[in-house]
Parts: C-alpha cells; structure tokens; sequence
C-alpha cells in the first residue's frame, strides 16, 4: 500500500470518491483508481470517469487506521473499506447510467452528500 501523504502544494487537486467518499489526489486515481471502488467504477487511466465519480468539493475529513474497529467508520458507513482519508460528505451526484452500473453489478449506491435517508436503523 502506498502513503497516503499529501503535499501541502497538492492540497487543491485532492477529490474524493462519491461511492466510498476516499479523498486522494488526481494522480493517484489516474495512476491507482479507488481502492474500494476499482472493481466496478474502473476508474484507473480513464480521467472522464474520474470527474464523473469523484467531486473536489467535500466537507470534512477523517482519517482511519482500522474501519473494522472504529464507531466513526460505522457510522460513516466505511466499516468495509481500506484504512485512508475520507470525506464526511461529497457534494455531487453520479450520473444516472453509473448508478444503473453500480445496481447490475450489485452495489447499493448511497449519495454521500448527506441527501439519503438513513433506511437500516
């Protein structure tokens, strides 16, 4: 697994995932995709799916060693993925044909800019 250090003079070009809400840089979703999401948003060298499924503007960030464990990455609903940097909300939606995608493929898509009711509890 590669840091997850960001420079201070690439703080502008960091975006985050409006599936999983992982904040990384624009190089390293070209180089590397989405950790959590690469299987089925195939992100890796395709720059327009990335402006499609990640959004540079988003609130809040957190920062998680071992989601498995942590009560934040529950109620973030991020208890399934790989330890890194998240967003509390992504502000954008993923267009309709992505969210068809994501449905054939078996992934329920929760809007991570807090617009979802919460229909689990």
């Amino acid at each position: 697994m590669t840091s997850n250090f960001v420079p201070p003079n690439q703080a502008r070009q960091l975006r985050a995932c409006m599936v999983c809400s992982v904040v990384q840089t624009q190089q390293r979703f070209v180089h590397e995709g989405c950790p959590n999401c690469e299987s089925f948003l195939d992100l890796t060298n395709h720059p327009d799916s990335i402006a499609e499924c990640t959004s540079q503007v988003y609130e809040g960030l957190i920062t998680l060693a071992d989601p498995s464990q942590s009560w934040v990455a529950k109620w973030q609903r991020l208890d399934g993925y790989v330890p890194g940097v998240y967003a509390v909300k992504v502000v954008g939606m993923l267009p309709d044909e992505m969210i068809s995608h994501l449905e054939d493929s078996g992934v329920r898509y929760i809007p991570r800019d807090g617009s979802a009711q919460d229909d689990d509890a």
